[in-house]
């Protein structure tokens, strides 16, 4: 009995000894006697204490940096160029057995790979043109990455430049250079909006000067307008009664001051006179006189 009892405390103590609980963001190789044997799933896993070993994959995203290093560009300066690379393992069976039987430290690896990559691609370029084409160095180098690991079972996710920082005395004239162009972009940006305001004036008082042009017109016209009226009216109702009654006007003050008016025969007012005095003129040398 005491013999059974040991004996299943062994086993018990061998079953624990070989309980292997895999996290989610894990994968397990589960090697027998240095051989590989099966793949180790999320969850529950039992291995063989002493037979088998289990090694552990992360397969979650991680980061390596490309650390610093100084390059020739093609314009013949030193540039000191970082980036960083980030990867995961793909999850997958066959992924992460590549990863661990077909590359020895895929981390290293990748960060040595990235080093070499950036400096034969930055080596072609000038200065200037590696630091306004960023966004196509990190696509051509992750590219360069994706394709030289894909047997790895590695996913490239993305790989981003850090700095292309140049030397000192040449950061300092691009600085200046740099300073020099907004400057004249800003002086630029003035004098185009020195002009726009000027134009806006000359616009302003041209359409003002239009607007007092067309009132005159207008004015004038009316003027025109209301004389052509009233000359209608006074040809129409006016005519030979206006100019009667003028002279009417002129003879009633003239004989109001006993005055001696001479008027030559044969116009209209010798018999309307008449009329209104009670005489009847008289010819004195071809001409008549009251």
């Amino acid at each position: 009995m005491e013999w059974f009892y040991m004996f299943a405390m062994a086993v018990v103590s061998i079953f624990f000894m070989g309980v292997r609980i895999v996290r989610p963001t894990v994968r397990g190789l589960v090697e027998r006697l240095g051989k590989y044997d099966r793949f180790a799933e999320p969850g529950f896993n039992w291995i063989i204490p002493g037979i088998e070993n289990m090694y552990l994959v992360n397969i979650t995203e991680q980061l390596v940096e490309a650390q610093s290093q100084e390059i020739i560009t093609n314009d013949n300066l030193n540039a000191s160029v970082d980036a960083q690379i980030y990867f995961k393992v793909k999850p997958d069976a066959e992924s992460v057995r590549n990863c661990i039987y077909k590359v020895q430290n895929y981390q290293y690896q990748i960060v040595n790979l990235a080093r070499t990559t950036l400096r034969n691609i930055i080596g072609t370029m000038t200065l200037k043109i590696a630091n306004s084409e960023r966004g196509k160095i990190n696509a051509e180098l992750q590219s360069i990455l994706k394709r030289e690991t894909a047997e790895w079972g590695l996913e490239i996710v993305r790989a981003e430049l850090k700095e292309i920082d140049p030397p000192k005395d040449v950061q300092e004239t691009m600085n200046k250079v740099v300073k020099a162009e907004n400057e004249k972009i800003a002086a630029v940006d003035f004098a185009t909006a020195c002009e726009t305001t000027a134009d806006g004036t000359k616009r302003a008082e041209i359409k003002k000067a239009e607007g007092i042009r067309q009132a005159r017109i207008l004015a004038a016209q009316g003027e025109a307008e209301a004389i052509q009226l009233v000359n209608e009216a006074a040809e129409k109702y006016f005519v030979g009664n206006a100019q009667l009654l003028r002279r009417l006007e002129a003879a009633e003050k003239s004989l109001m001051n006993n005055a001696k008016v001479v008027i030559p025969a044969g116009t209209e007012l010798v018999n309307v006179i008449g009329e209104l005095a009670g005489v009847v003129p008289m010819k004195v040398n071809n001409k008549e006189f009251f």
